[in-house]
């Protein structure tokens, strides 16, 4: 049994998310944020229970993150966002790699319903099977795209990613949060043994985010990965304390 005490407190989840350079360019940031020391500072003196990044940041700010004491989270695939189609993230780092970065959990995209979902699904067979050997759990960030998602709902689709996440090994589901509690309950329940953490996704207000956190662990959702609604905000700490006195209540 891997366990998921190394990124997890009190069985909860908070992890700072910071790999959305790849995917997005660097049009979520500004002069303060587009700097890793500042993510990583925010991790430290937040005391997330994690933070995430695509390989080059977890090289090139290697001390820097191993100094803040806050357990790293690798993100082995990834794509940009600047070639339409059917969606496909490729591995763009091993298992090997992050352990010797210092990664103590690592995560990939699986675009479920893509016309290139049996090639992610086959990437992610052998990442489980190496990061289990070394006691390291997956997390799955699982998101439906593509064409074999039309004409299914939200709901469905998410119950079906948090469904499928179990039946490939994932420690972890990360999914999107479609707003609706009875059907991220299902897709909870839907999971199993396999946990359940949602994406914090586009900034919006304080108060809307902290009223939807509390449906989502109503529903027996974990926790968060939240980049933007923190990074992005003029008072990350702030928001940050407001977000654990809900989690950790």
């Amino acid at each position: 049994m891997i366990s998921l005490n190394k990124i997890t407190k009190k069985g909860k989840a908070l992890f700072l998310a910071y790999d959305q350079g790849l995917e997005h360019g660097p049009t979520d940031f500004n002069d303060k944020n587009v700097d890793p020391n500042y993510i990583i500072g925010i991790a430290k003196k937040g005391k997330y229970t994690a933070m995430i990044f695509q390989k080059g940041i977890a090289e090139k700010y290697n001390k820097e993150i191993k100094k803040s004491k806050i357990p790293l989270i690798i993100k082995l695939n990834g794509k940009t966002n600047l070639l339409k189609g059917e969606p496909v993230s490729k591995q763009l780092c091993t298992v090997d790699e992050a352990v010797k970065l210092g990664a103590k959990a690592v995560g990939y995209t699986i675009y479920f319903g893509s016309e290139h979902e049996s090639e992610m699904l086959s990437e992610f067979e052998n990442i489980v099977r190496d990061a289990h050997k070394k006691a390291l759990p997956v997390i799955v960030w699982a998101y439906p795209r593509g064409k074999g998602t039309e004409g299914k709902s939200s709901s469905e689709l998410m119950a079906y990613a948090t469904r499928a996440s179990l039946e490939i090994g994932a420690d972890i589901v990360k999914i999107v949060y479609n707003g609706n509690p009875s059907a991220l309950e299902w897709a909870v329940k839907s999971a199993g043994k396999t946990k359940v953490v949602i994406a914090g996704g586009a900034k919006e207000s304080e108060k809307e985010f902290l009223f939807e956190l509390k449906n989502i662990l109503k529903s027996g959702a974990i926790g968060l990965a939240v980049g933007r609604n923190i990074w992005q905000s003029d008072k990350p700490l702030e928001i940050t304390k407001k977000i654990k006195n809900v989690i950790w209540r």
